[in-house]
């Protein structure tokens, strides 16, 4: 974990580096999707709204995607902000269950970097199939129903139609930064020096 120093009234001390980002804000969801992954920015973002509900938040985004059902808990909690302004942004790649993640964010709070990725497509088995034919249609039921949920959402947040994102994510659809605004997966393109001096386009 990296550190710096911090100078007080006290002498010299060593703090974690996402301390002292998480206290401008600066939530970073990174990694593969699961529960500690969500747990842990669920709880930064708790955190930060108890310090203060009316300030920004920025959450950052930078995944390959992972368990959608671990993802939908942090998606519950970035639709279920009133008071607060959260800001996702996507730092480097959004796939899968990350686009979703991006693309959730207020409408107009949704940025990406310039030469970031975001990628779509249909929820995937996480393992091997095994087992008797009623547990294999249990396995395949599950999984549609996963989809018509994944697609409802992309449908209420990006504002395309339902066959209109069944055909996007029938393959892996990646889309470069300009793509990801025109396709309503986000907002604005912001630059590195936007975010550090925290000029976010509206």
């Amino acid at each position: 974990m990296a550190v710096i120093e911090v100078k007080s009234a006290h002498g010299i001390s060593t703090v974690p580096i996402e301390s002292r980002l998480l206290n401008g804000r600066n939530v970073f969801f990174s990694g593969a999707v699961r529960e500690e992954t969500a747990l842990d920015a669920v709880k930064e973002i708790m955190y930060l709204i108890q310090e203060d509900p009316h300030a920004p938040i920025n959450l950052f985004i930078t995944t390959n995607g992972g368990d959608v059902n671990q993802g939908m808990l942090l998606y519950d909690v970035i639709v279920g902000l009133q008071d607060t302004e959260l800001r996702t942004i996507c730092m480097g790649k959004a796939y899968s269950m990350g686009a979703i993640l991006l693309a959730s964010g207020q409408k107009g709070r949704r940025y990406i970097l310039p030469n970031s990725e975001v990628m779509i497509h249909e929820p995937l088995l996480g393992n091997e199939i095994s087992g008797n034919s009623s547990t294999i249609k249990s396995i395949s039921d599950s999984l549609l129903a996963t989809k018509q949920q994944t697609c409802e959402i992309l449908v209420k947040h990006t504002g395309h139609t339902m066959e209109e994102i069944e055909e996007a994510i029938s393959y892996n659809h990646y889309f470069k930064a300009e793509e990801a605004i025109a396709f309503g997966l986000a907002d604005h393109v912001i630059s590195f020096h936007d975010i550090v001096t925290g000029h976010f386009p509206a």
